[in-house]
Protein backbone atom coordinates (compact mmCIF):
# COMPACT_ATOMS: atom_id res chain seq x y z
CA UNK A 1 0.00 0.00 0.00
CA UNK A 2 1.30 3.62 -1.13
CA UNK A 3 2.50 6.26 1.97
CA UNK A 4 -0.73 8.00 0.58
CA UNK A 5 -3.50 5.23 1.08
CA UNK A 6 -2.19 5.04 4.30
CA UNK A 7 -2.56 8.49 5.57
CA UNK A 8 -6.26 8.39 4.31
CA UNK A 9 -6.59 5.42 6.26
CA UNK A 10 -5.97 7.75 9.22
CA UNK A 11 -7.80 11.01 8.76
CA UNK A 12 -5.17 12.24 11.63
CA UNK A 13 -2.27 11.51 9.83
CA UNK A 14 -3.50 12.84 6.85
CA UNK A 15 -4.38 16.33 9.01
CA UNK A 16 -0.86 15.97 10.52
CA UNK A 17 0.93 15.78 6.83
CA UNK A 18 -1.36 18.69 5.75
CA UNK A 19 -0.37 20.83 8.55
CA UNK A 20 3.64 20.53 8.58
CA UNK A 21 3.70 20.95 4.82
CA UNK A 22 1.88 24.14 4.80
CA UNK A 23 4.29 25.05 7.85
CA UNK A 24 7.17 24.27 5.43
CA UNK A 25 5.54 26.26 2.72
CA UNK A 26 4.87 29.53 4.91
CA UNK A 27 7.99 29.84 6.47
CA UNK A 28 9.58 32.13 3.93
CA UNK A 29 6.28 33.97 2.88
CA UNK A 30 6.48 36.34 0.36
CA UNK A 31 4.69 39.61 0.95
CA UNK A 32 5.57 41.20 -2.22
CA UNK A 33 7.18 40.23 -5.12
CA UNK A 34 6.44 43.69 -7.81
CA UNK A 35 5.68 41.53 -10.85
CA UNK A 36 4.77 44.85 -12.69
CA UNK A 37 8.68 45.90 -11.94
CA UNK A 38 11.12 43.14 -11.64
CA UNK A 39 13.95 45.52 -10.70
CA UNK A 40 12.13 45.80 -7.51
CA UNK A 41 13.46 43.35 -4.63
CA UNK A 42 11.30 40.56 -3.41
CA UNK A 43 10.06 41.33 0.22
CA UNK A 44 9.24 38.45 2.78
CA UNK A 45 7.73 38.51 5.40
CA UNK A 46 10.87 38.14 7.92
CA UNK A 47 11.79 41.67 5.99
CA UNK A 48 9.34 43.48 7.51
CA UNK A 49 9.75 41.64 10.65
CA UNK A 50 13.26 42.57 11.00
CA UNK A 51 12.79 45.98 10.29
CA UNK A 52 9.93 46.03 12.82
CA UNK A 53 12.69 44.81 15.32
CA UNK A 54 15.31 47.46 14.35
CA UNK A 55 12.63 50.06 14.50
CA UNK A 56 11.78 49.14 18.23
CA UNK A 57 15.44 48.61 19.17
CA UNK A 58 15.93 52.25 17.97
CA UNK A 59 12.71 53.46 19.84
CA UNK A 60 12.14 51.14 23.03
CA UNK A 61 14.67 53.36 25.75
CA UNK A 62 17.01 51.64 28.29
CA UNK A 63 14.26 51.31 30.56
CA UNK A 64 12.76 49.09 28.07
CA UNK A 65 9.69 51.60 27.65
CA UNK A 66 8.42 52.50 24.39
CA UNK A 67 6.87 56.47 24.11
CA UNK A 68 3.89 56.57 22.38
CA UNK A 69 1.53 59.60 22.31
CA UNK A 70 -2.16 59.14 22.28
CA UNK A 71 -3.46 61.45 19.65
CA UNK A 72 -7.21 60.42 20.53
CA UNK A 73 -6.82 60.26 24.56
CA UNK A 74 -4.24 63.07 24.13
CA UNK A 75 -2.02 61.23 26.63
CA UNK A 76 1.42 59.82 26.72
CA UNK A 77 1.84 55.81 27.19
CA UNK A 78 4.53 53.86 28.61
CA UNK A 79 4.82 50.76 26.76
CA UNK A 80 6.59 47.26 27.00
CA UNK A 81 6.69 45.49 23.88
CA UNK A 82 5.13 41.78 23.68
CA UNK A 83 5.24 40.77 20.07
CA UNK A 84 4.66 41.21 16.54
CA UNK A 85 1.57 39.72 15.28
CA UNK A 86 1.24 37.13 12.34
CA UNK A 87 0.75 37.83 9.38
CA UNK A 88 2.55 41.40 8.39
CA UNK A 89 1.53 41.90 4.93
CA UNK A 90 1.65 44.37 2.16
CA UNK A 91 -0.81 46.82 1.92
CA UNK A 92 -0.98 48.42 -1.05
CA UNK A 93 1.94 49.89 -3.61
CA UNK A 94 5.18 48.32 -1.49
CA UNK A 95 4.05 49.95 1.65
CA UNK A 96 3.95 47.17 4.48
CA UNK A 97 1.93 46.48 7.48
CA UNK A 98 2.37 45.02 11.28
CA UNK A 99 0.37 45.25 13.97
CA UNK A 100 1.67 44.46 17.79
CA UNK A 101 1.02 43.87 21.16
CA UNK A 102 2.30 46.33 23.98
CA UNK A 103 1.37 46.25 27.73
CA UNK A 104 1.10 48.95 29.84
CA UNK A 105 4.13 49.46 32.24
CA UNK A 106 3.20 47.85 35.43
CA UNK A 107 0.01 46.04 33.92
CA UNK A 108 0.79 42.96 31.88
CA UNK A 109 -3.08 42.68 31.55
CA UNK A 110 -3.73 46.16 29.87
CA UNK A 111 -2.34 45.29 26.14
CA UNK A 112 -2.64 48.11 23.41
CA UNK A 113 -2.60 46.93 20.01
CA UNK A 114 -0.38 49.39 17.83
CA UNK A 115 -0.15 49.35 14.40
CA UNK A 116 3.32 50.23 12.09
CA UNK A 117 3.44 51.15 8.73
CA UNK A 118 6.74 50.65 6.55
CA UNK A 119 8.06 51.63 3.80
CA UNK A 120 11.37 51.42 1.51
CA UNK A 121 13.63 54.28 2.13
CA UNK A 122 15.90 55.56 -0.62
CA UNK A 123 18.85 52.76 0.45
CA UNK A 124 16.07 49.96 -0.24
CA UNK A 125 15.75 49.22 3.53
CA UNK A 126 12.02 49.40 5.32
CA UNK A 127 11.82 52.25 7.45
CA UNK A 128 8.34 53.01 9.97
CA UNK A 129 6.35 55.77 9.05
CA UNK A 130 3.64 56.09 10.65
CA UNK A 131 2.58 54.14 14.03
CA UNK A 132 -1.08 54.30 15.25
CA UNK A 133 -3.00 53.02 18.32
CA UNK A 134 -5.68 50.42 16.89
CA UNK A 135 -7.33 48.81 19.78
CA UNK A 136 -6.80 50.31 23.41
CA UNK A 137 -7.13 48.38 26.94
CA UNK A 138 -10.70 48.17 28.38
CA UNK A 139 -12.31 46.62 31.31
CA UNK A 140 -15.34 44.55 31.09
CA UNK A 141 -17.15 43.07 34.30
CA UNK A 142 -17.48 39.93 33.04
CA UNK A 143 -14.56 39.23 30.60
CA UNK A 144 -11.84 41.25 32.63
CA UNK A 145 -9.40 43.29 30.23
CA UNK A 146 -9.67 43.21 26.30
CA UNK A 147 -8.46 44.93 23.73
CA UNK A 148 -10.96 47.86 22.47
CA UNK A 149 -10.82 47.95 19.02
CA UNK A 150 -10.42 52.05 17.37
CA UNK A 151 -10.97 51.33 13.42
CA UNK A 152 -11.14 48.22 11.19
CA UNK A 153 -10.03 48.14 7.61
CA UNK A 154 -11.55 48.33 4.20
CA UNK A 155 -10.03 48.35 1.27
CA UNK A 156 -6.80 48.61 3.38
CA UNK A 157 -8.10 52.14 4.53
CA UNK A 158 -9.01 52.81 8.13
CA UNK A 159 -12.55 52.98 8.67
CA UNK A 160 -13.26 54.66 12.47
CA UNK A 161 -15.63 52.53 14.62
CA UNK A 162 -16.20 55.08 17.19
CA UNK A 163 -16.58 58.61 17.58
CA UNK A 164 -15.95 59.98 21.07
Amino acid sequence: MSNLGRLNQHPGRLLAACLCLVCLLSTSTVISAAPENPALPIIYAEDIKAAMHDHLAVVIGADGLFQLHDDVKTEDLQLRFVQIHDPVREMRNRIFFACTDFHVDGDGEKIYDVDFWLKEDQDGSLKVFQTKVHKEPRKSLLYGWYKYPRYTFVDDEIEYLYTE
